[in-house]
């Protein structure tokens, strides 16, 4: 539903919304089971209820019976028995004095009609106690057939229940990411607008800078020309990044073989400003031949933030560690590194490990969906005021 929408919400907003349907279906289910349990209880208590009469009238027969065994005892001492029922009898502590129940040792003899597993019991006291019984109880096989009722209509009615109940949940959903939903698709207009509007100045600043690195200056020009070179830089990689986030549903891969040695090289070319503005000393182990199957823009921009990351929290005079194996690439840099609590967060869009430094916690979100495109393993060692190093695997 949410990706119909076409929005991203945030992690902690997913989050939010699992709980709630988590929450909603828990009471869905508790009131279904209490109103399943009420009614059942209730249609059993009728049922009891309409046995009661013709219960009654068995076990005034059989007290006839046992009366008339107790008046003829000395001629006759068998207890009477009925094909429709069983019996037994108990005196008035409960002892029992004769049974044919099948299960005489669970009789309560503190109600008068219940029932257990498939039996019904009726327990009633005669007007004398005959054969010294004050408790003669019925037991008789229950045919079922109100069960079967009972369960269909909990079926036929619980499923519009929760059928109600599902379409109110959708309803309270949308009534909840109604005014998110217009946040986020106001943010994501004002974000595309942004971008287009900055395509063309960023395109002429960058074209602008390199037209006069071609001409003669002097060494103070050139410094400064550098710097509005590293400054037009970042924001072409700002820019580049919200054309990814705003389009990434639209954009259609164009994989290809990438000789990854080569493609590093130039994006450390490509930084290099950023790493003398800095200071920072590179080393590199690239080992030759290694190529991943994949679309070339997408591993740029995944290999621009992780270095522009290492970059940027680097510290001055740091260093720059790139290796790349087989299957294996690593980028360590010497910089402040990252709390333990907050690596497992960092992925997500808009989170920064440090909020000193400038941007708005979308590179490693971007990283993130790539590497999960391709399905590239990423793992992330740091620790504090040393280093970071981040691993790709494949």
């Amino acid at each position: 539903m949410l990706k119909s929408w076409d929005i991203n919400l945030r992690q902690s907003e997913k989050k939010t919304l699992v709980s709630f349907f988590i929450l909603y279906a828990f009471f869905t289910i508790v009131l279904l089971l209490f109103f399943a349990i009420y009614y059942y209880n209730t249609q059993k208590d009728l049922m009891l209820q309409s046995k009661r009469l013709g219960l009654s009238t068995l076990a005034s027969e059989q007290i006839e019976r046992l009366k008339e065994v107790h008046v003829n005892f000395d001629k006759t001492k068998r207890y009477p028995r009925d094909t429709r029922f069983k019996s037994a009898i108990y005196d008035s502590t409960y002892h029992k004095i004769f049974s044919l129940l099948d299960h005489d040792a669970d009789v309560d003899l503190n109600q008068d009609i219940y029932m257990r597993g498939n039996k019904i019991f009726f327990i009633k006291e005669p007007e004398y106690y005959y054969l010294g019984a004050k408790y003669v109880v019925i037991e008789v096989k229950d045919s079922g057939i109100w069960k079967q009722t009972v369960y269909k209509n909990l079926v036929i009615y619980g499923g519009v229940f929760l059928f109600m109940m599902l379409a109110m949940g959708y309803f309270l959903m949308h009534l909840i990411l109604k005014p998110m939903k217009e946040a986020i698709s106001l943010l994501d207009r004002f974000i595309k607008d942004t971008t287009h509007e900055l395509n063309t100045p960023v395109g002429t600043i960058l074209s602008n800078i390199e037209l006069s690195e071609n001409t003669h200056l002097d060494e103070k020009l050139k410094k400064r020309l550098a710097r509005i070179k590293i400054a037009a830089r970042t924001i072409s990689n700002l820019h580049q990044d919200l054309i990814f986030l705003t389009l990434e549903n639209k954009i259609i891969s164009k994989n290809e073989s990438i000789d990854m040695k080569a493609l590093i090289l130039e994006r450390l070319e490509y930084v290099s400003l950023f790493l003398k503005s800095k200071k920072i000393q590179t080393k590199t182990r690239l080992q030759e031949q290694v190529f991943l199957e994949a679309d070339r823009n997408k591993i740029v921009k995944l290999i621009d933030n992780l270095i522009s990351n290492a970059i940027k929290y680097n510290k001055i005079n740091g260093s720059l560690e790139v290796i790349l194996s087989a299957h294996h690439l690593s980028i360590k840099n010497s910089g402040r590194g990252i709390a333990k609590e907050k690596l497992s967060q960092i992925f997500n869009r808009y989170e920064r490990a440090d909020k000193s430094v400038g941007g708005f916690g979308i590179g490693l979100s971007i990283v993130s969906k790539i590497a999960e495109e391709y399905h590239l393993k990423i793992t992330i060692d740091s620790k504090v005021n040393e280093y970071t190093e981040v691993q790709l695997s494949w």
